[in-house]
């Protein structure tokens, strides 16, 4: 059995995450530690978990073998230094850390400590995705030379996130730092290393001038270009994937899967996709019981980190970055 810290409620996603920690046969919730006290006692008593709200004495307890880290992205690498620091391992959330080297710090200090580790990067588990990866490896669409993909929706327009999304002290950006993690790690897991990128994000009703509306593009050391989408103002929640090739495409829209090779007459809908890899927080249970290697690892999480790093970075000064 494992036993879970869950490292503040501040993210909208931890609700979710120990909901389905305690829906595992072999997991559960077995202490909640938040910085408000108010809001970490209440949840606390709602999954029948232990409330501490001394972090030190949480990490501390016996019955705590690992942390799912929730806390505003400011905080994560204060948080898992401590953690690794006790021997807890790490589920969290994205991004690992605002800078690169605050997340190469984090891998060293996991890397040093022998505990396991897994960063929540969902969008790899759909099967569209695995199958566009297989594809590639195969050689199946030839040279990939353009990957476009949006995630979208209108958090801000609809005024649905919470108001404290929008503190840029504490989670590090806006849109493309919440939802532009999806377009960001799924570009670097199928074409690679980056080597340079733009970007062009904008305001339109999120509070405190938070970036809403946003495009980046990168290029990669295969020579493909991707432009990576991600909005909280769309209200209608179309999101769509492409990936060319110099020998055929993949495009997929509202979960409709289609490929097209030169060689083909027509767009051909895929019914039967390859099976989808099991999710952040299985890969961490099963690494920590029996061994199984995590996917979505450090070295996954530092690439995040860095695009991330430097798509700010071109945003803010108006000018290409080179890696």
């Amino acid at each position: 059995m494992v036993r879970v810290l869950m490292i503040s409620k501040w993210h909208v996603h931890a609700a979710g995450y120990a909901k389905d920690i305690n829906a595992q046969p072999d997991a559960r919730v077995s202490c909640v530690w938040d910085d408000d006290i108010e809001r970490g006692a209440a949840w606390a008593q709602e999954l029948g978990a232990h409330f501490e709200p001394d972090l030190q004495k949480a990490l501390a307890r016996d019955d705590v073998d690992a942390v799912a880290v929730d806390t505003p992205t400011i905080e994560h690498k204060n948080v898992m230094l401590a953690a690794a620091k006790a021997g807890k391992h790490i589920f969290t959330e994205k991004t690992l850390a605002l800078t690169k080297s605050d997340a190469e710090e984090i891998a060293d200090a996991v890397r040093a400590a022998g505990v396991k580790f897994c960063i929540s990067l969902p969008s790899l588990t759909l099967p569209h995705i695995v199958y566009a990866k297989q594809l590639i490896d195969e050689g199946k669409i030839g040279k990939v030379h353009y990957m476009r993909m949006r995630k979208a929706h209108n958090g801000a327009s609809g005024g649905w996130l919470p108001k404290y999304w929008y503190d840029v002290e504490k989670a590090g950006g806006g849109a493309m730092m919440d939802l532009g993690c999806h377009p960001m790690y799924i570009a670097s897991y199928l074409l690679g290393l980056p080597t340079r990128i733009a970007s062009v994000y904008n305001n339109n009703y999120a509070p405190n001038g938070v970036d809403d509306n946003c495009v980046s593009v990168a290029e990669f050391e295969n020579n493909a270009i991707a432009v990576l989408e991600t909005s909280f103002i769309s209200p209608i929640g179309v999101d769509s994937f492409e990936v060319l090739g110099s020998e055929g495409a993949i495009y997929s829209i509202d979960d409709k899967i289609r490929l097209r090779t030169k060689n083909s007459d027509g767009w051909t809908i895929i019914d039967r996709l390859p099976n989808t890899t099991p999710s952040a927080l299985r890969q961490l249970i099963d690494s920590i019981e029996n061994g199984v290697d995590v996917l979505f690892d450090l070295d996954k999480a530092i690439k995040l980190a860095d695009l991330l790093e430097k798509a700010y970075i071109s945003h803010k000064e108006q000018r290409i970055v080179k890696f």
